[in-house]
């Protein structure tokens, strides 16, 4: 009964030892399977996020980009815009352009006409002249709407003040292009303002040859000129007379303003004949002519009627004209 016993427990023990090993060999299993599981998440992950760090970097470049071409796109945009406006200001020019043309072309047409009827009045005129005064007969002065045009040299006085800047400066360009029309041809020309400044300094005390590139350069400059002006005609004139004077010359100063900041006008006159010496038998060698713009009357102001009482005494002291505008525009 002993031996029976024990072969019995050898068994249970056995079989206790064999569940044992099983155990173990799944708890060996589960350990090297949950290791190499792990090993792969982590690999799988990292590689995830490489992949997101790239995929943001691609983000943050193509919105860097993006901003650029809007930038762009908005700058552009302007540029359209302002392109778009010019066109059409210079469509509004273009057409104010054309029906200026047309209206100069009629305009154009009638003074062909006025200027026929007065070439054949002026032949007539011309032919009856000789008839009553002889062939031999010879001006001694050139006038032309009371201005004498005989002199030789030519100096243009201007005021370049604000109020003729402002007011009266198309009508002042406008009417020296009209003197230099009666002056087909002279010796020299010269462009001072009413201080005595040059428009073209590297001329300082010449004369200018007179060309008909140079009487456009002239104007086209003058339109845009626009020196100091103490709104005085005085220094201008003394100055031109000190520098151009000359008993063998015939010059005219064509003084333009519409002021006269001084008070007094016999100084003025002293200085001026003193200064354009002419002997009692015949006129003084510069003649003076002056053309006064009305902007000083529009305002108001009293320097306006001492500018016009100032040149008409100097123009009929010293050989000239004076004009006075009734507009200024």
């Amino acid at each position: 009964m002993k031996k029976q016993r024990r072969s019995t427990e050898d068994t249970n023990v056995s079989f206790l030892d064999i569940i044992c090993c099983g155990f173990g060999a799944i708890v060996l299993l589960l350990v090297i399977v949950q290791s190499g599981q792990i090993e792969v998440l982590e690999e799988s992950d990292n590689h995830n996020k490489g992949r997101i760090r790239a995929l943001q970097e691609q983000l943050f470049t193509l919105r860097g980009e993006i901003e650029y071409l809007e930038r762009d796109l908005t700058a552009k945009q302007e540029q359209l815009d302002n392109e778009t406006e010019a066109v059409a200001i210079l469509r509004g020019q273009l057409e104010e352009a054309q029906q200026n043309l047309i209206a100069t072309q009629a305009s154009n047409i009638d003074e062909n006409e006025e200027l026929q009827d007065l070439q054949i009045a002026y032949q007539t005129l011309t032919a009856e002249m000789r008839r009553l005064l002889g062939d031999f007969y010879s001006r001694k002065d050139n006038v032309i709407g009371g201005i004498p045009v005989d002199s030789e040299y030519i100096i243009f006085i201007i005021d370049t003040s604000g109020s003729m800047h402002n007011f009266a400066w198309n009508r002042v360009v406008q009417e020296i292009s009209s003197i230099l029309d009666i002056y087909p041809n002279v010796k020299g020309l010269q462009i001072m303002n009413d201080m005595g400044n040059y428009m073209f300094s590297s001329y300082r005390g010449q004369w200018i040859e007179d060309e008909p590139y140079r009487r456009r350069i002239i104007l086209d400059q003058l339109r845009g000129w626009r020196p100091f002006s103490n709104s005085s005609p005085v220094e201008g004139i003394t100055a031109a007379i000190r520098q151009f004077y000359s008993e063998e010359k015939k010059i005219s100063l064509y003084v333009f303003g519409d002021d006269y900041s001084g008070r007094r006008l016999a100084p003025v006159l002293d200085v001026v004949r003193s200064l354009n010496r002419g002997s009692e038998s015949r006129d003084p060698n510069v003649r003076i002519h002056a053309v006064g713009f009305p902007v000083q009357f529009a305002a108001g102001s009293s320097s306006g009627v001492r500018f016009a009482a100032l040149m008409r005494e100097l123009a009929h002291q010293n050989a000239g004209t004076f004009v006075g505008l009734n507009d200024f525009r």
